[in-house]
């Protein structure tokens, strides 16, 4: 679904790989801001979306699981946006700056040849990207002007107080009800901090706790604190919420329509163990279910693990054959890039505070042309 795509597969539903949606391409054609907006805002009233968002990287910068703090989490992020390959025993760079996809065939990302380096910018051999980190480190910074906040603001092992939930999230928040358009969220992370994330995104929804958002509880949006889990077998899928359990033994498209009625916000954790036996390939991902032919519902997915390699990718796409039929088949991560999954830039996603925003409305766009290609 990337415009970096040269060439397009034929499949079985149709999706529609001809869209131009590319992260460096998605003005590329000059058109008019005014009648892109307000093209969007009459799109947004059509459908509700879905949206399942990532933990770590994505809109935390940390992770609990690994102890990193801020500074390591970015520093662990640009390793995995900036390129090069060996030759003749030795690192060679190939690019200047970071970036989503490599700049040719055979680079590799540097995460992907040597795996996680402490110091990847200070000491090691990320040297060049240094300024690059320390520009969002400062963007992440909490404010000056502000006390410190128990729950929203944390130390980073600078010492520095640094933003524990990214402010472009919050924004999303506002800008989707701003536009009229229906949403549900779902949290999904292989992590520990949910049951955290759970309690301070309701306390800032409901009771205005955040200094920078005081005005997000008349979005009235609700907020689940009771994290579920999602696992997965050789047998299918099971969703598990409280008392519920719902199975793909009984069919997926109960998992689907549980899914797509969902209200305001609430989270699961996924299966990391299940992911790394199937060697972190698309078939162990986190499952997702897409109804290609469903106009009135769109699941996105953003997660900065979401790779166009069906080697080492993060999500699961499992789309329907058929409209109401309850069998699926495995889509490629290319095959819906920046149409139901968004790789998350964290860089930009630091810098620009409607970028969530931004790409989800390429995505429904993407979508409708889509949809116009089934009738």
């Amino acid at each position: 679904m990337s415009a970096s795509q040269n060439s397009c597969e034929t499949h079985k539903t149709s999706i529609d790989c001809s869209t131009n949606g590319g992260i460096a391409q998605e003005n590329s054609d000059g058109a008019d801001e005014q009648s892109l907006s307000v093209s969007r805002l009459l799109l947004a009233r059509k459908k509700k979306i879905v949206l399942h968002i990532d933990l770590n990287n994505t809109i935390l910068v940390s992770d609990a699981v690994t102890k990193q703090g801020t500074v390591a989490a970015l520093e662990y992020f640009l390793s995995t946006v900036t390129w090069g390959r060996m030759s003749k025993g030795k690192w060679e760079w190939m690019c200047e700056s970071p970036s989503l996809l490599p700049p040719c065939k055979d680079a590799v990302s540097y995460y992907s040849q040597f795996g996680r380096v402490v110091g990847f910018t200070t000491v090691g051999p990320g040297r060049r990207f240094r300024k690059v980190l320390e520009e969002h480190l400062n963007l992440l910074r909490w404010p000056s002007d502000l006390p410190a906040h128990k729950e929203l603001s944390v130390k980073g092992e600078d010492g520095k107080l640094y933003h524990w939930i990214l402010p472009s999230f919050f924004h999303l928040l506002q800008d989707l009800a701003s536009q009229g358009i229906e949403f549900s969220i779902f949290f999904r992370t292989f992590g520990t901090d949910l049951p955290r994330l759970l309690k301070v995104v309701r306390q800032v929804l409901e009771h205005g706790t955040h200094p920078l958002f005081s005005v997000l509880p008349e979005l009235k949006l609700s907020v689940d604190t009771t994290p579920g889990q999602i696992r997965c077998n050789t047998k299918g899928v099971i969703l598990i919420h409280g008392d519920l359990r719902i199975s793909t033994q009984d069919g997926e498209r109960n998992l689907y329509r549980f899914l797509s009625s969902s209200q305001g916000l609430g989270g699961f954790q996924d299966q990391f163990n299940w992911w790394a036996q199937n060697t972190y390939s698309i078939m162990g991902g986190k499952p997702m279910w897409i109804d290609p032919f469903d106009s009135t519902i769109q699941h996105i997915f953003i997660d900065d693990n979401i790779r166009q390699n069906n080697d080492d990718t993060i999500v699961h796409p499992k789309v329907f054959l058929d409209p109401e039929s309850s069998e699926t088949r495995t889509a490629s991560t290319s095959e819906l890039y920046d149409l139901c999954l968004i790789q998350t830039d964290l860089l930009r996603a630091i810098s620009e505070p409607s970028y969530f925003t931004e790409r989800i409305l390429i995505c429904m766009e993407n979508y409708e042309k889509n949809l116009r290609q089934q009738l």
